[in-house]
């Protein structure tokens, strides 16, 4: 029964990155063509640098350190802190009930997941070493994209047995922990303490909320807009506000599910039983008075305390994020500009460093952390998996995309000169190509170790 339980809840959480990860392969090749095309390659590049202002009064709401925040800071400091809410939604729930919530379910995922982090900057200060600034983008190919990576092994259904499904979206989650981690040590500049109290004083104030069992979502959302405005200029990187506001937002049912289900119980009880008479009077329009309206305000505001605040929350962002955000930010961060490049800066550099980081790396780095823990029995083998089927679901984790072209972007910020640019277009190439060398690589490993059987 647990199984079937544990099956459908992955179902949706596949179907759902399903359709995410068509949206960014249209948004990166919408991207890639803006970005080359003659007549649109100077629009492209010019949009991102236009300036983005919400004045009240001389305060510009969207600025950093007294300037106005680009359209390219926007999206990845504003629009990216709502989606690294969501994954901080979904580490917060992962960690309280779902597969990281105890050691059994939660420590090869988080072996793994150290593994494939640890061995792509191996990888990368291998080939970049000696050169200070390539050296800052050792972090980039540490992702795991979730929307792709279950994105691909969706495409082989029921073959899939339920453990690897498991096993690569717990390790997908400890992977964004990870990055969120490092995004917020090492991607951090010149601390300005003002805003940094300011910043600790809104999350003591969010966590004595969470304390007090406020239930109210517009709370919460509201001082982590604040939140958000504080960290962006205390010199930590703003997306990291969006974490932090998950694990203040409340997890549990303020009196439990029957209190709220005997008031929705009660309610109706008193709710006038109206039938019509034959076929005609349905079409007819049906009047309340207020006071069966207000009746059916009752239901709806105690089935929404049915749902709690963290779980609410994670589902009315999940369609803006997939829908929206993610595609925008694509479409933004994934214009390779190729003038002047050629398929030979990929076999040098920047752009190797991060290619053979995802394809090598994390194959390498999850595959190994993984043989050791079983071996020494501190972990088990994934139920239904073999170490053939186990060493083709590491390969999809070196398909990396969203998190990955996010630390590109903080590695190589445009401040640092042309040099810096240069890199950052070579890191892109990496990415792409890592990430499709990664997936194709998968798939076929999938299809030749997955049991031929199994309907889909």
């Amino acid at each position: 029964m647990s199984d079937q339980i544990q099956e459908t809840s992955l179902g949706g959480l596949i179907r759902r990155y399903v359709s995410t990860s068509g949206l960014l392969i249209g948004a990166t090749a919408l991207a890639l063509l803006f970005a080359n095309l003659p007549s649109t390659r100077e629009t492209y590049a010019s949009l991102w640098q236009q300036q983005v202002s919400l004045s009240i009064g001389s305060f510009n709401v969207f600025s950093h350190g007294g300037h106005a925040l680009t359209l390219m800071d926007f999206i990845n400091d504003f629009l990216m802190f709502f989606f690294f809410l969501s994954v901080g939604l979904e580490i917060k729930r992962e960690i309280l009930c779902g597969e990281l919530s105890s050691r059994q379910k939660a420590l090869l995922p988080i072996i793994g997941a150290c593994g494939g982090m640890l061995m792509p900057v191996i990888v990368f200060f291998c080939v970049c070493l000696g050169h200070p600034l390539m050296e800052r983008g050792c972090a980039i190919p540490m992702a795991t994209d979730i929307a792709f990576s279950l994105g691909v092994l969706s495409m082989f259904g029921k073959r899939v047995p339920i453990g690897l499904k498991v096993f690569l979206a717990a390790l997908a989650v400890a992977d964004d922990l990870g990055g969120i981690i490092v995004i917020a040590l090492f991607y951090s500049q010149g601390l300005a303490w003002p805003y940094l109290l300011g910043a600790a004083a809104i999350v003591a104030i969010l966590l004595i909320g969470n304390r007090w069992e406020v239930r109210a979502k517009a709370f919460y959302m509201s001082l982590g807009l604040i939140l958000w405005y504080m960290v962006l200029n205390s010199g930590i990187h703003a997306t990291i506000a969006g974490v932090v506001l998950a694990f203040c937002i409340p997890a549990n049912l303020g009196k439990g599910t029957r209190y709220y289900l005997h008031s929705i119980q009660h309610v109706i009880n008193g709710y006038p039983d109206i039938e019509n008479a034959d076929a005609a009077d349905q079409r007819r329009a049906m009047v309340l008075d207020k006071s069966d309206i207000q009746m059916l305000r009752r239901i709806e505001k105690a089935s929404d305390y049915l749902i709690s605040p963290l779980q609410d929350i994670e589902d009315q962002l999940a369609l803006p994020i997939n829908y929206a955000i993610i595609p925008v930010f694509a479409f933004a961060n994934a214009g390779v500009d190729f003038a002047g490049m050629s398929l030979m800066n990929l076999f040098s550099g920047v752009a190797l460093g991060v290619f053979l980081g995802l394809l090598i790396g994390k194959f390498t780095g999850v595959l190994a952390a993984a043989w050791i823990s079983i071996k020494l029995g501190v972990c088990q083998m994934p139920a239904g998996a073999n170490w053939h089927s186990l060493a083709s679901v590491c390969m999809i984790c070196g398909i990396g995309f969203t998190v990955s072209m996010f630390i590109a972007a903080l590695s190589y910020p445009t401040h640092l000169g042309p040099d810096a640019a240069v890199m950052l277009n070579e890191a892109k190439l990496g990415i792409l190509c890592g990430t499709l060398a990664s997936a194709l690589t998968g798939s076929l490993m999938l299809h030749l170790t997955l049991p031929k059987n199994a309907t889909a």
